[in-house]
């Protein structure tokens, strides 16, 4: 069930009316009509993992009571590891083990060692990261003493399966999600239109950029081998925008509709397009990851406190974890190392704080410093992209060199019968938006809202991309 279908908008307004008006005598009653709600929600695209979310949560539940309760070091460490080792267990059976099975094969064949590696015939679980992160931080926080157990079991299996952020994130921490579950939420009309406003904001990013950047971004990625360098650019550029309106208007959107539950969620995009460097843009583009990342493996290796060395090391570790995160291929890791390479040289000036306000420009050389270090933070963005889209990394490789080799500017009529140009002009309008907003949580609210959201409404009614129906990118990690 896609937030951007016709399901969902079936199955949002009955769990609204529901929360609000028939359960809505105390806060167990509401809990337990969003924990049936995400339950079904999650049914909705293969039952059969219910099972494993169930398990996961009870999980975490059981040992984060037995580590709390542990009366010596070795219990709670014994309590601890397990749990931690299970939930990775878990994690690397469903979404790494044919990666090593088969990389290890083809190590082997290498050195003229002729193998079959074993694969598993399994289907990654939906969400299973995101869910499996809420769990090992919980637990974390328990262990490091940073938080107490949650000792109701309804409280806490609707921290880990709130529907809105149960298959993508953002990634919560139970010390900011579990505080507002344990109390009775009461209906806020001005929150609630705030959320509406974030919703159809997010609702556009989706339908109206993503999916239609997709459109082109495909089918210049499918057939770069025919494509020249102004196509091969403009791929690039396209594929930006689409995983940037994908997965921060899926963000959007499960903000928007917590919202609608008196549910704060934390924040997963502040519009990172507009960063100065590198540093900045990994503070901007998925947050909830970055942070989480930082306080649970950066902070833990030394982080900062060491020397030189010790920095560069940690700051690789996370880069490439993170990306090795997103989906067991070469190319994630490759991604992670390019941009471990970005942020080196900002660590080694200590600049990589140098950029914490929100950016202005005026009219001045200055800005316009600026504004080139934005654009060329952006293209090396775009560059890093590609490794991130490519199948493999020989792929990326040949993508990259014949931007550079093929050297013709000329417009290219694509297979989907589509010039290669036509959304410049909806992308340019989008930026300006969000530029224009940069301030604001989403562009609506304000001056002329209701304006505003008609046209959002317009703009998907008459350019949404709906003839070839897209999943989520972030669906898959």
């Amino acid at each position: 069930m896609f937030f951007n279908s016709f399901a969902f908008a079936v199955f949002l307004p009955i769990v609204f009316v529901l929360y609000w008006f028939v359960f809505n005598k105390n806060k167990n009653t509401q809990n337990a009509v969003l924990i049936i709600a995400s339950y079904y929600f999650y049914s909705c695209w293969d039952w059969r993992f219910l099972f494993l979310l169930v398990f996961s949560t009870f999980l975490d539940y059981y040992t984060g009571i037995r580590i709390e309760k542990a009366k010596t070091t070795m219990g709670r460490k014994l309590w601890f590891w397990m749990t931690i080792t299970i939930n990775l267990g878990f994690l690397g059976i469903f979404k790494y083990y044919n990666f090593f099975a088969d990389s290890f094969s083809q190590l082997l064949n290498g050195f003229g060692m002729q193998t079959s590696p074993l694969l598993l015939n399994v289907i990654l679980p939906v969400g299973i990261s995101f869910y499996t992160f809420h769990g090992l931080s919980y637990v974390i926080d328990i262990y490091l003493k940073r938080i107490k157990a949650e000792h109701n079991f309804v409280d806490y299996s609707l921290f880990v399966s709130y529907f809105p952020l149960l298959v993508a994130g953002p990634i919560e921490r139970a010390t900011h999600l579990l505080p507002q579950v344990k109390v009775k939420r009461t209906f806020d009309f001005d929150k609630a239109k705030e959320g509406i406003y974030q919703f159809i904001w997010g609702l556009v990013k989706k339908v109206v950029i993503a999916d239609t950047c997709a459109t082109y971004a495909n089918a210049i990625f499918d057939n770069h081998e025919s494509m020249n360098s102004l196509s091969l650019i403009l791929g690039a550029v396209y594929f930006a925008f689409q995983i940037y309106g994908d997965f921060s208007g899926y963000s959007d959107m499960a903000l928007g509709m917590s919202k609608l539950f008196g549910i704060d969620l934390l924040r997963n995009f502040n519009y990172p397009y507009f960063s100065r460097d590198i540093a900045e843009f990994w503070r901007r583009w998925h947050i909830s990851l970055s942070s989480w990342f930082r306080d649970y493996l950066y902070i833990p290796l030394g982080g900062s406190s060491g020397g030189m060395g010790m920095k560069i090391r940690n700051t690789f570790i996370i880069f490439l974890v993170s990306g090795f995160w997103h989906g067991a291929n070469w190319t994630f890791i490759a991604w992670g190392f390019i941009n471990a390479l970005y942020f080196l040289p900002l660590l080694l000036l200590k600049k990589n704080r140098s950029n914490m306000e929100t950016v202005q420009l005026y009219w001045n050389f200055d800005s316009f410093k600026v504004f080139l270090s934005m654009v060329s933070t952006f293209l090396l963005t775009c560059l890093a992209w590609i490794f991130f889209r490519a199948k493999s990394i020989g792929e990326a490789f040949d993508y990259i060199g014949r931007i550079f080799t093929n050297q013709s500017f000329q417009s290219q009529y694509l297979e989907n019968e589509r010039y290669n140009y036509e959304i410049i002009l909806l992308i340019l309008g989008f930026v300006l938006v969000e530029w224009k907003s940069r301030t604001q949580v989403e562009p609506i609210s304000g001056k002329h809202s209701s304006l505003k959201l008609a046209l959002c409404i317009a703009a998907v009614v008459a350019l949404g991309t709906y003839s070839d129906y897209k999943e989520f990118i972030y669906f898959q990690f």
